[in-house]
């Protein structure tokens, strides 16, 4: 469809606005802004029947989990995972059972007692970083359907569109991302979030332009947006003007196999949490895994679970990948990621503490029982296996790894490369194990120190950072010279320009979530390598991300 003529206007605010750019297209229409979450409920009047109070929270979590079960059937892919996920997450009993404890003990009405009790767990799994904090916004929102159905008002969430439009929330759910109408929805522009978050991935899976992280976004009164996926960029447009869709190009088929145009392999991997996600993969077309997360096996465990339970729940979720590669990462627990059986100390700096590997080398035990069962759980799915560590920082903590792989009976040991300082060691830890795995998701918290799930710093996690791509190099260096692989299994992988730009670094596979394996895939085979490399040198001779978006664009356009 032809663009409109119509010159961009100023915001509110008198410039144009920028966010980070995180589903490409670009696109222009009328707002429809996302109403605020409810607030906080009162905590009086006290009920007068508390046990009958407290009998009102679980039929309240059982229609909420109904309703979106019936959403997730109504739809596909990732979009129904989520809803299932947190149709799971309303029907907890562990929530109830926290809720009605609050309302008979402290005489609370039900809808504050069920606020409270999810913030309880809100806060432990922000406490948690990483993936796990991640799940904040899921538990929020269910928190605030729960409310708004004890309190007898609409839940929060988006309105019904009547024409397409362009989205404008603070944030917006998993949930109500996932029950999007691309049809309905020209593009999506959030305050906050941040570009690994699944807002972001479940826009590229349903192709619709995103920004998020667009400070000052609210309190623009613009009545309709121009927005470009491909470069953060929000401007104003006059209300009247036609609306514009102008959706990413690029090829929709995929022949399955990781590979650029000339035949140079870049394999294309998944990354998987749990048994649906290793399907949903696996269905995708992922040639394998590259991120496997155990921590799914340990979260509710009061305490350790067996090596025959780790065994069972690991050959699960390597089941679909007989016979393909599958790199499983070892627990990534510690002081910021909680779990009762490893009693953590405090510490003042979690973030930086006794985490990830590190955590082993005071309970090898720990370590040495879950490479047991991931052995056997190899064995009984028949998935070619390889281990790898998180948090690791220097050669001597790669090779004591490394050592116990081995001793385990694993015949291939990695590392990940989340500290700045391994990036810069890239070929000597590739002299001591078998493979490195980049986790550009922390390894730019790391570099920007911004945490990754602060809004207001997201635009320094922006994957397209220069800085980030120049030790990105260092690692793709280091595979070259050493004949060993590295890939990304980070959101950056997820991005089809970007996986080009790692293809040139001399990144050997790029591991994502399933929604974006087919368009990775697709973008891989219409570059050669020389053509990669080219590309990813007009990257990397920028100094900001937006320079970088839009060098490689000439590039390609060239």
């Amino acid at each position: 469809m032809s663009e409109s003529a119509a010159a961009p206007a100023e915001s509110a605010s008198g410039s144009s606005l920028t966010g980070v750019a995180v589903s490409p297209g670009r696109a222009s229409g009328p707002v429809v802004r996302v109403a605020e979450p409810l607030g906080e409920p009162a905590s009086t009047p006290a009920p007068d029947d508390p046990a009958a109070e407290a009998a009102r929270i679980e039929p309240a979590a059982q229609a909420v989990a109904a309703r979106l079960e019936a959403q997730a059937e109504a739809a596909t892919g990732e979009a129904a995972t989520i809803l299932v996920t947190t149709a799971a997450m309303a029907a907890d009993p562990a929530l109830a059972a926290q809720a009605q404890q609050l309302v008979t003990a402290r005489n609370l009405p039900a809808a504050r007692a069920v606020y409270q009790a999810a913030e309880g767990f809100a806060d432990a799994l922000a406490a948690a970083g990483g993936y796990m904090a991640e799940r904040v916004r899921d538990v929020r929102d269910v928190r605030d359907r729960l409310v708004a159905e004890l309190l007898g008002v609409a839940p929060p969430g988006v309105p019904e569109l009547t024409s397409p439009s362009v989205l404008v929330a603070r944030d917006l759910a998993p949930a109500d991302t996932a029950g999007l109408d691309p049809a309905k929805v020209l593009a999506l522009v959030t305050e906050e979030g941040g570009p690994t978050s699944h807002t972001a991935i479940l826009a590229r899976a349903l192709g619709i332009p995103a920004v998020v992280a667009v400070r000052g976004l609210l309190a623009s009164d613009a009545k309709a947006l121009s927005v470009d996926g491909d470069t953060g960029v929000i401007e104003a447009v006059d209300a009247s003007a036609p609306i514009v869709t102008a959706a990413a190009s690029g090829p929709a088929e995929w022949n399955g196999v990781g590979e650029l145009s000339d035949g140079h392999r870049v394999k294309v991997y998944g990354n998987v949490g749990s048994p649906a996600d290793a399907q949903a993969a696996a269905d995708a077309g992922a040639e394998g895994v590259g991120l496997f997360r155990t921590e799914f096996c340990y979260l509710d465990a009061p305490a350790e679970p067996t090596v025959e339970e780790q065994r069972k729940a690991y050959a699960a979720v390597l089941s679909p990948f007989r016979g393909k590669p599958v790199i499983v990462r070892t627990l990534d627990a510690g002081a910021d990621k909680p779990l009762a059986f490893l009693s953590p100390d405090d510490e003042p700096n979690p973030a930086l503490g006794v985490r990830g590997l590190r955590i082993a080398f005071d309970r090898p035990e720990v370590l040495d029982r879950q490479l047991e069962a991931i052995a056997g759980a190899a064995e009984d799915s028949g998935a070619e296996v390889s281990v790898m560590a998180p948090m690791v920082g220097t050669v001597e903590e790669a090779a004591w790894f490394a050592e116990r792989v081995r001793a385990a009976g694993i015949a291939r040991a990695g590392v990940m490369i989340e500290i700045p300082a391994a990036a810069v060691l890239a070929q000597e830890i590739l002299g001591v194990v078998d493979f490195v795995s980049v986790g550009t998701n922390d390894l730019a918290q790391y570099t920007f120190a911004a945490d990754r799930q602060l809004g207001a710093v997201a635009k320094l996690n922006d994957p397209w950072q220069p800085g980030l791509l120049r030790l990105l190099k260092l690692i793709g260096d280091a595979a070259e010279a050493t004949g060993k692989p590295a890939g990304v299994c980070g959101e950056a992988a997820a991005d089809p320009r970007l996986a080009l730009v790692l293809a040139g670094l001399g990144l050997t596979s790029l591991s994502m979530n399933a929604p974006a394996i087919r368009a990775v895939g697709a973008s891989l085979a219409t570059v050669s390598r020389e053509r990669a490399r080219e590309i990813a040198a007009a990257a990397l001779a920028t100094a900001d991300p937006a320079s970088a978006r839009k060098a490689v664009a000439d590039a390609l356009s060239a």
